[in-house]
């Protein structure tokens, strides 16, 4: 994780005073500090997706792995607020959905960090036999006429 997020960016101390502070970090200020939901949503999104936990389709393009990370983050932005018992401010929400994607897009922009997460999931070892799709095994129908009868 320190590879992508460092301890002293934004997002990591964020996300370490939003862990640090759960039940005080949203009595701090009359509404909800949009920039710390922001950058621990980024945090927690990276996060989410360096786990691997709950990844059932695997990203091939940096599209499709932008879109998980973005998803990540919105998830973690609603359970902030949802935690919260500050009042989000007039076009708050979008303002820290726009943080967050700004965030993840910066960590993909920088270095081979696309590269690296796209490569971290992907199985290791490639099918033998060639077919019409990428990693799809043409003997499947067999296996799967097995399986309804």
């Amino acid at each position: 994780m320190d590879r992508l997020l460092a301890p002293h960016t934004p997002e990591a101390t964020a996300h370490n005073h939003l862990s640090e502070n759960t039940f005080s970090w949203h009595t701090d200020q009359p509404s909800v500090d949009e920039s710390l939901i922001s950058g621990c949503a980024s945090y927690r999104a990276f996060d989410r997706y360096l786990s691997g936990n709950d990844l059932f389709l695997l990203p091939r393009t940096r599209p499709e792995l932008e879109s998980i990370l973005r998803r990540y983050a919105y998830d973690a932005i609603h359970n902030a607020i949802a935690s919260s018992r500050s009042q989000l401010q007039t076009g708050g929400y979008s303002r820290i959905c726009h943080l967050a994607e700004e965030s993840i897009r910066a960590v993909l922009n920088t270095s081979d960090n696309v590269d690296i997460l796209l490569a971290l999931h992907r199985p290791t070892s490639e099918p033998s036999t060639s077919s019409n799709h990428e990693g799809e095994d043409t003997s499947n129908t067999t296996r799967l006429s097995t399986k309804l009868q």
